[in-house]
């Protein structure tokens, strides 16, 4: 995929920041070590773990060069680097991996939380928030839409999430050391939008991008119509013409 957009993904800065003040809410007393944020994105956790983490260096990891540039200007992070999460290891042991919306993006989770967590200090924590919307119809209207209008380019025949429920983790992180895993919906209340439906908006930046880009101009435009009609009918607007958007997001916080 092209870059992200900061100012796009910031146009729900305070919906998106939520999340990671209740998994931050949830860690406790850190070892001595560094603070990552990994997929810090625009750095907008950035300045919490500072305050929150005082006297552990907080670095930025992203693969992002521009998400990476407006998180090292927000002055939070000792250094910001990019790498991809996939591959990424840190040059000595962490105090705290914390992760916000960012590990749905890899697959075969069972191997990377546990690769994540080895490389934990004793007493180190890993947090992680993802989103679990996929059953959503903000989501799966992507999916049936995009194998519908373009089979040529998109077949989800064989596709499974990458999040799972809250028991699987549960369960596979129990080795691992102590470990809370829980689940919260939040309903999300989207402001009007004269030019798209909220719910549009939302997940242009993030779910939609993967689509979008193999798309040219006009087919991305006959696709939004047709996604922007289900949306409405999925998602109508409130008497002031907002909508309410319910998201739901997987969290745990392990304890090495």
């Amino acid at each position: 995929m092209s870059d992200w957009n900061p100012a796009a993904y910031a146009r729900f800065r305070g919906l998106r920041l939520r999340p990671a003040l209740d998994l931050l809410a949830q860690v406790a007393v850190l070892p001595k070590g560094d603070v990552i944020d990994l997929g810090c994105g625009s750095g907008a956790v950035g300045p919490m773990l500072a305050a929150r983490f005082d006297g552990h260096r907080i670095i930025g990891i992203d693969t992002s060069p521009a998400m990476l540039a407006e998180a090292a200007a927000s002055g939070a992070y000792k250094r910001c680097e990019a790498a991809d999460i996939a591959t990424w290891h840190p040059a000595k042991a962490p105090a705290l991996i914390f992760s916000n919306a960012a590990l749905h993006w890899l697959g075969d989770h069972a191997t990377l939380m546990a690769r994540l967590a080895a490389m934990l200090a004793p007493g180190g924590v890993l947090a992680v928030q993802m989103p679990r919307q996929h059953d959503a119809p903000s989501h799966r209207f992507l999916r049936a839409l995009a194998e519908d209008m373009f089979p040529d380019r998109f077949d989800y025949s064989a596709w499974r999430p990458a999040v799972h429920g809250p028991a699987d983790y549960a369960r596979a992180l129990a080795p691992l050391g102590h470990v809370d895993v829980w689940e919260t919906e939040y309903i999300q209340r989207l402001a009007p939008d004269l030019g798209a439906h909220p719910v549009r908006r939302f997940t242009e930046s993030t779910a939609m991008r993967p689509i979008a880009e193999r798309l040219s101009a006009a087919e991305l435009a006959a696709f939004i119509a047709r996604y922007e009609a289900a949306l409405t009918a999925a998602y109508p607007p409130e008497a002031d013409g907002s909508v309410l958007f319910p998201f739901r997001r997987l969290f745990f916080v392990l304890t090495v």
